[in-house]
């Protein structure tokens, strides 16, 4: 919602409505950041929600906290500047792929 929000406000500042999706570089920065992330939502709570269940609530949920950071911070990078989004695109991958092996981990440890 907070990503969302943030779109609102640079349409507001450009002056750009809806469905437009270009226009002042700095908008279609921040679009843009809004859009990756919620792409990756559904991949991140299906990981999460599956790491939490078959291996355990804490450690997945300390790393959904520690996505959930970084992709604010890749957020932040990206409206400034598009390599600003480099670092924090990487960390929060990292992330995934570790919850992707704590799922991996869990299912094995329950169905072996």
């Amino acid at each position: 919602a907070y990503f969302t929000l943030q779109v609102i406000y640079a349409r507001r500042k450009h002056k750009i409505s809806p469905p437009e999706t270009t226009g002042h570089p700095e908008f279609e920065r921040i679009f843009r950041a809004q859009v990756n992330c919620s792409e990756y939502f559904p991949i991140f709570i299906s990981l999460l929600w599956v790491a939490g269940i078959f291996f355990h609530q804490g450690v997945a949920s300390v790393g959904g906290l520690l996505y959930l950071y970084t992709r604010y911070k890749y957020f932040h990078g990206y409206a400034v500047a598009a390599q600003g989004r480099l670092g924090p695109l990487y960390a929060s991958a990292r992330l995934l792929w570790l919850l992707l092996g704590l799922a991996v981990a869990g299912l094995l440890a329950h169905f072996l």
